[in-house]
């Protein structure tokens, strides 16, 4: 399996002001989203995200976000090597994501930007 790269994920109470200072910071553009009643802007290597508390709790769990070429071969890897998959391979704004627990008990989001297939 191949990892293109990690974003840090970071939960945020004033999404507008974090994403300001991030821009500011990155040089780079916010790409937004809403997903679950959960406002989105990934801005270089961070996602910073906003909305209830209860599912910013849910959130908090996941230690970053893995990029990768293909997650349908993070699957079979992850699950070769004893991870457990807890959600996925799904759809999202741009790609496929699922979220897996290794042996350690991290919990990691793997995501590519591959279109879904019908």
């Amino acid at each position: 399996m191949e990892i293109l790269g990690t974003t840090l994920r970071i939960c945020v109470d004033d999404l507008e002001t974090s994403v300001s200072f991030y821009e500011r910071l990155t040089g780079a553009r916010a790409l937004r989203f809403e997903r679950g009643g959960v406002s989105v802007a990934a801005v270089s290597c961070f996602l910073l995200m906003s909305g209830p508390e209860s599912e910013l709790e849910i959130l908090r769990k996941v230690a970053a976000t893995i990029a990768v070429k293909d997650v349908d071969e993070a699957h079979a890897t992850l699950t070769g090597v004893g991870a457990r998959i807890l959600a996925g391979p799904v759809p999202t704004p741009v790609g496929r994501n699922l979220i897996a627990v290794h042996p350690d008990g991290s919990v990691f989001e793997y995501v590519d930007r591959k279109a879904p297939t019908a």
